[in-house]
Parts: structure tokens; C-alpha cells; sequence
């Protein structure tokens, strides 16, 4: 009895550590599945055509949008960037998951094309501590760190319309319940559409 593919949204903003929370989950669960996105940016040495990215032109990339080619897309620093939505829904009907790392705009993209994904927004347990994480990095100067507190504000204010809220206060507990929340997703109904049938026909 094999269920329905599971489409897993996550957002946050930055420093928030979701990259530390993804890497944590596919490690437990390596078998999500991951949908080659379409670019209209030139490769970079080493990536192939299908494996890292799907290089398109910039025509290429505009027409298959007009005809609802993308499961979301959107610009960054002048380029395309977009997910293919129907090897997606191929990956779902086969029972196979599929983790999405996404910004709230694309999200939202998402919640319209898969409506039936499940989004988990990560969110830090305050301003104060996000900006000592940033902070913390050494990475960003001045200016760039204020940019990146109020993208996350902004960010932030979106995630009332996610389906689970998750506070990266203390790392175990905050993957504890980013793991609970794709478990219970596993056992809904929705995903397991034959399953009552096919026991009571035993």
C-alpha cells in the first residue's frame, strides 16, 4: 500500500538555521527527491545540462511560463530561476517526497500549484537573537546585516499561512519538531487515499 508523495516546503529567514535543520532531515531521510530547476544563467564549470540545472534561454525560459510550465519561479541578480511543475507531480503520484528549500514568495507560488504540500516556516526565537546570529557570522557588513533584518521581518509577517510554525530555539527540539511535523504528514488520510479500502478487502 504505497502512499502519495509528500511535497515539503520550508522557509525562513535568514539565519534562522534552516540549512543546519535541512541537513538534519536528510540525513535521517535521504530518500526526498529533488526536481532539477530551470535557469536562464550560463553553467558554471563542472554543472551539465539535466544534472545540476536545466539551462534555458531567457525566450525559452518566458514561454514556458506563459503556458504554466513552473511550479513557482522567480528573478535573482537578472536571471530565471524556476521548478518544473509536472516532474514534480510525477515524483508525487510515485510515492516518492519532495523537499522544497524556498523563500515566502516562492512559497506562495507553491501554495497555488501544490496546494497539497505541507509548509513549515523556521522561525528564530526573537529579532534580538536572529541578529546575534548574523552577527555572529562574520560574514555581512553593516548595511547588508540591516537589509537581512528587515527582509526577515517582512518574511516573517508571511508566516501565519504556513501549516506548522517551528521556533529554532534549541536545535534538537526544533528538529524534533520539523521531523514530527513530516511524520504526521505521512499518516494523513489524504496521503494514504486507498488505505482503508485495500484493508478492509483483506
Amino acid at each position: 500500500m504505497r502512499r502519495e508523495g509528500i511535497a515539503l516546503v520550508l522557509s525562513a529567514p535568514s539565519g534562522a538555521g534552516k540549512t543546519t535543520l535541512i541537513k538534519r532531515l536528510l540525513a535521517e531521510f535521504p530518500h526526498f527527491g529533488y526536481s532539477v530547476s530551470c535557469t536562464t544563467r550560463q553553467p558554471r564549470q563542472g554543472e551539465a545540462h539535466g544534472k545540476d540545472y536545466l539551462f534555458l534561454s531567457r525566450e525559452d525560459f518566458e514561454s514556458r511560463r506563459a503556458r504554466n510550465y513552473f511550479a513557482e519561479w522567480a528573478e535573482v541578480h537578472g536571471n530565471f530561476y524556476g521548478t518544473p511543475l509536472e516532474p514534480v507531480k510525477d515524483m508525487l503520484r510515485q510515492g516518492q517526497d519532495v523537499l522544497f528549500d524556498i523563500d515566502v514568495q516562492g512559497a506562495a507560488q507553491l501554495k497555488l500549484t501544490l496546494d497539497e504540500a505541507v509548509f513549515v516556516f523556521i522561525l528564530p526565537p526573537s529579532m534580538a537573537e536572529l541578529e546575534r546570529r548574523l552577527r555572529g557570522r562574520g560574514l555581512d557588513d553593516e548595511a547588508t546585516i540591516e537589509r537581512r533584518l528587515n527582509n526577515a521581518r517582512r518574511e516573517i509577517l508571511e508566516a501565519r499561512w504556513y501549516d506548522a510554525l517551528v521556533v529554532n530555539d534549541d536545535l534538537d527540539a526544533a528538529y524534533d519538531a520539523l521531523r514530527a511535523v513530516y511524520l504526521a504528514a505521512t499518516m494523513a488520510p489524504a496521503r494514504n487515499p486507498r488505505l482503508v479500502e485495500e484493508m478492509l478487502a483483506r
